[in-house]
């Protein structure tokens, strides 16, 4: 059911707005929408909308964090230093649009902050945009650190744990012109920024992940050539290179894994490494896309062959870490020639992925059995234009948390993705995967339903005080 909540947060940066619950027209400071318009039961607040919600969870332990994903680079807007930027305006491109202002959110975090407590929620996951902190190699900007211990200290003020991604896809430009994470000293460059941003912030953070989702490419593109799949990037790339004045321009994910993947593997611990000598007992992990496989046609090895290619070798990697996040969507039906995708007459999503939350527990069992240490789900959710879906899956999903809480598998958090609606990469703003919509003119956040929903679930299980 799609229905407008009230718009709750203004759309001018670090200002309360005003909330519609259908009677009076009422103005709202954030004292007061705390205590009154979001703390009714999710049926108060929709009339004539059916309250789906879990019924008391019991097993979520204390300490649970509940709440949403957002990365920079999609929220913030203007990322000007990054690769994503000059790839989104170069010809030709693999971007349908370039991101441009995005959600404004580098200016209206106080408003975003105030949105995720009146939620309900006690953390959020973001990250760290290391073009803005490094914009040419060794130049530090404090004014930029500065800026994301604004944004730190106003979720903590508010009792929301900071869950931060050093990394979430978007380079310097300069680091990919020089060659990216193809190059030796990589690790030590990356190492160098981590250990300047923890140095800066890292008491206000809750829980680190270096990398998100190093093994994206080597899980969709499982027996398939990215470059044969997708031949608009190889000219992308020159374009890119030849605006840096460079012979060579290497994102996070468009470059030669193999090179790579061994060179991610040690960036990850070099940069654990430099962020524990800076706060020894600062959580860090590294997040996971995964998914649940089955094989749909072929020999009685594919499904491990699958798995040692996307999942393990990242696996052993987190076992040496704290914690693993893992980022769960839907499932892979696997044949001789890759997935191949949601079976006829399927539900979809807007991504084309099946609707298939239940891909929640299994990947879940995995992770704990390979792992061995504490999960959180950092993302799970659906690109969809009907929230009722939203609703329903994220049901299903938090279903199966339980049931694994129940089994003894060591679950910490559930963070949807995502906050609001932002810019999905190649497929710009198409996509809404947000429990918040975003006016594209006026950036004014609007919670749906499916927000109100999880956040009144959040609330019968809220146990984190920040200190």
């Amino acid at each position: 059911m799609q229905r407008s909540v009230g718009r709750l947060i203004s759309g001018r940066p670090g200002t309360p707005g005003r909330q519609n619950s259908g009677a009076a027209d009422m103005s709202w400071d954030r004292r007061t929408l705390l205590a009154a318009g979001l703390a009714a039961p999710v049926a108060t607040l929709l009339p004539g909308c059916a309250a789906t919600a879990m019924a008391q969870p019991g097993v979520f332990p204390n300490g649970f964090l509940w709440g949403a994903a957002t990365a920079g680079h999609q929220i913030e807007g203007n990322d000007v230093n990054s690769d994503y930027w000059l790839m989104e305006n170069v010809q030709p491109t693999l971007f349908v649009e370039p991101v441009g202002d995005a959600c404004d959110s580098y200016h209206r975090y106080e408003a975003d902050a105030d949105l995720v407590q009146a939620l309900g929620f006690n953390c959020l996951r973001m990250s760290l945009e290391w073009s803005r902190i490094e914009p040419e190699p060794g130049a530090f900007s404090i004014a930029e650190l500065d800026h994301y211990k604004r944004v730190l200290e106003a979720l903590r003020e508010r009792g929301i744990a900071p869950f931060i991604t050093f990394n979430h896809f978007a380079l310097p430009r300069w680091f990919a012109a020089r060659g990216g994470f193809e190059q030796e000293d990589a690790p030590e460059l990356f190492a160098r920024y981590v250990e300047r941003a923890t140095r800066h912030l890292g008491h206000l953070m809750h829980a680190v992940a270096t990398f998100n989702q190093p093994n994206l490419i080597k899980t969709v593109f499982w027996r398939k050539n990215l470059f044969e799949e997708m031949p608009v990037i190889r000219p992308m790339l020159a374009s890119a290179a030849r605006a840096c004045g460079s012979d060579r321009f290497v994102p996070f994910l468009l470059g030669d894994q193999d090179k790579m993947q061994p060179i991610l593997k040690r960036a990850h611990m070099e940069a654990m490494a430099a962020a524990k000598s800076v706060r020894s007992d600062l959580p860090i992990g590294v997040t996971l896309i995964m998914q649940h496989d089955e094989v749909v046609d072929g020999p009685g090895d594919l499904l491990q062959e699958m798995r040692r290619t996307s999942y393990d070798d990242w696996l052993a990697v987190a076992a040496q870490s704290d914690f693993v996040g893992v980022q769960i969507y839907t499932r892979g039906r696997l044949t001789e020639h890759g997935d191949i995708g949601a079976p006829e007459g399927a539900e979809t999503t807007q991504m084309g992925y099946e609707f298939y939350p239940q891909a929640v527990g299994p990947v879940l069992r995995y992770a704990a059995e390979k792992a061995r240490v504490p999960i959180y789900i950092t993302e799970n959710g659906i690109g969809t234009e009907d929230d009722a879906r939203r609703i329903a899956y994220t049901d299903r999903a938090l279903a199966d948390v339980e049931a694994c809480l129940r089994e003894g598998v060591d679950v910490r958090g559930y963070l949807h993705w995502s906050l609001m609606d932002n810019f999905e990469w190649l497929y710009g703003y198409r996509p809404k995967f947000g429990l918040v919509s975003v006016d594209r003119s006026t950036f004014e956040r609007t919670p749906k339903p499916s927000a109100l929903h999880l956040g009144a679930i959040a609330r019968r299980n809220r146990a984190y005080s920040p200190t």
